[in-house]
């Protein structure tokens, strides 16, 4: 492990936690990189090697296998001084309203999973006395919309609960940071008409993250216009909101 301590990072697979990841390799942090079919980041773990990593380790994980989780972090080579989760799926909002499976799989795997594997993270933290959390969001948490209102309502569910952890563990040394991305430019987001003003990449995110975690950050929007947009849009009374086509 280095000096710095190691990063877990939870859905090592998606763009988002691949720049972070990198963000981190280059300030010298050993990786903790978790994802199904871990295996295949081998390429992963050696480009990170070579950014400055000291050391990088694959590790198997399923945010929806929550018996298996305190296996998990027992196989981990040191308990990490930051565990990032950017686990998350989108789902589509049309599936979800006919079919049940598919709506308890959006919740799961963006509220249900990634609460518990952080819950379990954050007990050993504080048993350590260190540590920081960092659980990526979603400003569609901020209020449900037709277009997407169960993976909102699962967002809404995460960004409660990281806010209650942090309340929680305020008195003592353990941090906990919520991040409110907006959209950003990834694969999830590929095909979407949307305002590059508005789209931030996955470097800018990992740049907000890395710098959130030197800073001890409570909640962040990666761009601020974020902060403006939901600031609005939380304040429309609810006949207006009933109205928009959000």
């Amino acid at each position: 492990m280095s000096v710095k301590g190691a990063v877990l990072i939870l859905g090592a697979r998606s763009d988002m936690a691949r720049a972070t990841a990198r963000r981190f390799a280059q300030a010298g942090f050993a990786l903790q990189l978790a994802a199904r079919n871990a295996e295949s980041l081998q390429a992963e773990a050696a480009d990170l090697r070579l950014r400055g990593a000291p050391s990088v380790s694959l590790h198997e994980f399923d945010v929806l296998e929550t018996e298996a989780f305190d296996t998990f972090l027992d196989s981990l080579p040191d308990l990490p001084r930051v565990a990032i989760c950017a686990v998350g799926i989108m789902g589509e909002q049309g599936e979800s309203q006919r079919n049940p499976e598919a709506a308890s799989a959006v919740i799961r795997s963006n509220f249900e999973g990634p609460a518990a594997i952080l819950g379990l993270v954050a007990n050993r933290m504080e048993d350590a006395g260190r540590g920081t959390i960092v659980g990526i969001s979603s400003v569609a948490g901020e209020r449900g919309r037709a277009s997407n209102y169960v993976y909102g309502a699962a967002k809404a569910g995460f960004t409660a609960w990281l806010s209650g952890l942090r309340n929680r563990l305020a008195k003592g040394p353990v941090h906990v940071v919520t991040v409110l991305p907006g959209f950003v430019a990834t694969r999830m987001t590929e095909g979407l008409e949307l305002n590059p003003r508005l789209l931030a990449t996955a470097d800018e995110v990992a740049e907000a993250i890395f710098v959130a975690v030197e800073r001890r950050r409570n909640v962040i929007y990666v761009r601020r216009v974020w902060a403006l947009i939901m600031a609005i849009i939380r304040a429309l009374p609810e006949g207006i909101f009933k109205k928009t086509s959000l």
